[in-house]
């Protein structure tokens, strides 16, 4: 493999203003997390931990194995706006008995949750996201306890999400705390493991009416837990029994070889004054393995960067843009590329190092086609990517067209967590060239 070279003279004022200016920018982000994890306000938290009971976090927390990482997706959503940071809700992906899962909670500190359209869309892309990756899915629900509202919003589209998870022979499990109201109540029965503490987790009818006590029919619990910390160590067990196994290979190569450059510089690659200008080789050897990238096609168009790699040991085929203005021949070179990590089973991975350069057409129509994971950075979900991230950037935090933003530095990290939950599920390219439509001639 050919060693990327490249690197920065630290000590130009163009490198401490980009780093600078990006520290600024995850000042403000870790403002809007703080924020997210005080949930309903300090009155709320300490009226819910009088209670004996523990925050959407602190189970989470006792639900992952001992030291395991916590990936979590879009912490800051709904920031700027008139709907609580974070929609009342904790999404993200944790190992539970060596499984990874999806986990969805949410947050019964924080009222209003269920008029809250990022909650909606927070627990959709969530349940979508264990679907396409085989993640087992584990809801913990409790609603708000005043209000007795809906510990997850209204609406079919939820239900049709986990309905495709069970078609997909994907489990869930759903873990009631206590008052449950609204289409929040249905969850359980749409989970094929449920488990409910005794004396505290209610079936509400929608709207609560007479604020009594409801099982529903559907949806007895299979376990009854004596109290939060006994339901969380039923849910552990109930994994456990799942005898869940990847479908994907495992890394190539373990434990994998350290980037070569200092992942400090992404700071200053990140906060760039001219994002357009950024060299990709210069993010790609901050983040693979080793930092060995072997270049496809080098002597064909400049705007488009292809070739291959390793992060943290799984293979993967880079596609990223320059922002310089794409020839045909840009195209070409990256539909073909597309083509060949279908070919290969081979994940791709869709990098913009700045905020301009998208992919032209014909290539996001490859994408279309594809069907190897995809990842995607700093380009929202073009090309329906299984996770998407972005670095901090002046304006909104949340968007709502990727799964979070993170810090620079933290970007090679989050993306072997992604590669890793990805080999959940069969990695498996389509099945011949011919489905692409654009670029390179079928052959």
């Amino acid at each position: 493999m050919t060693v990327l070279d490249t690197a920065i003279d630290t000590r130009t004022p163009g490198y401490l203003e980009g780093r600078n200016t990006t520290l600024d920018r995850l000042e403000r982000l870790e403002a809007a997390i703080e924020e997210a994890r005080a949930g309903g306000g300090e009155r709320a938290v300490t009226r819910h931990h009088a209670r004996g009971k523990l925050l959407p976090r602190e189970r989470i927390e006792m639900l992952l194995d001992q030291d395991a990482p916590f990936l979590e997706l879009s912490p800051v959503c709904g920031w700027g706006t008139e709907f609580a940071v974070g929609a009342g809700v904790v999404t993200g992906i944790g190992v539970v008995e060596a499984a990874e899962c999806m986990i969805i909670a949410t947050d019964p500190t924080v009222e209003g949750t269920s008029v809250n359209p990022y909650a909606v869309e927070k627990i959709r892309r969530a349940a979508r996201i264990a679907a396409a990756n085989r993640l087992p899915l584990v809801n913990l629900v409790e609603s708000a306890a005043e209000t007795g509202g809906s510990g997850s919003p209204p609406g079919g589209g939820i239900a049709r999400d986990l309905s495709r998870l069970a078609s997909a022979r994907v489990p869930t499990i759903g873990v009631v705390f206590g008052p449950t109201s609204g289409d929040a109540a249905y969850l359980p029965a749409l989970s094929d493991y449920t488990i409910m503490v005794r004396g505290h987790a209610k079936m509400l009818p929608r709207g609560g009416t007479n604020g009594a006590e409801v099982r529903a029919a559907a949806a007895p619990a299979d376990q009854l837990a004596e109290d939060e910390r006994d339901a969380l160590r039923l849910a552990r067990q109930c994994v456990r029994r799942l005898n869940w196994r990847k479908c994907g290979p495992p890394p190539r190569v373990f434990p994998p070889s350290a980037p070569k450059y200092d992942a400090e510089d992404l700071l200053a690659l990140a906060g760039a004054g001219r994002p357009a200008l950024i060299e990709p080789r210069e993010v790609l050897a901050r983040i693979l393995d080793g930092s060995d990238f072997d270049e496809f096609k080098p002597a064909v168009g400049a705007a488009v960067l292809a070739g291959w790699g390793e992060l943290h040991g799984y293979p993967v085929g880079v596609l990223s843009t320059s922002g310089a203005p794409q020839t045909a021949a840009d195209t070409q070179k990256a539909v073909h590329f597309i083509q060949l990590a279908n070919a290969t089973d081979t994940s791709l991975l869709l990098i913009r190092p700045g905020e301009t350069g998208a992919l032209g057409s014909g290539a996001v129509d490859a994408l279309a086609h594809s069907t190897v994971p995809l990842l995607a950075l700093n380009t929202g979900r073009t090309g329906d990517p299984r996770f998407a991230f972005r670095w901090p950037a002046d304006g909104p935090l949340a968007n709502g067209d990727d799964d979070g933003v993170i810090d620079p530095r933290d970007t090679r990290t989050v993306l072997g967590l992604c590669l890793s939950a990805v080999h959940s599920a069969v990695v498996e390219g389509a099945g011949h060239v011919g489905v692409f439509r654009s670029g390179k001639v079928d052959q």
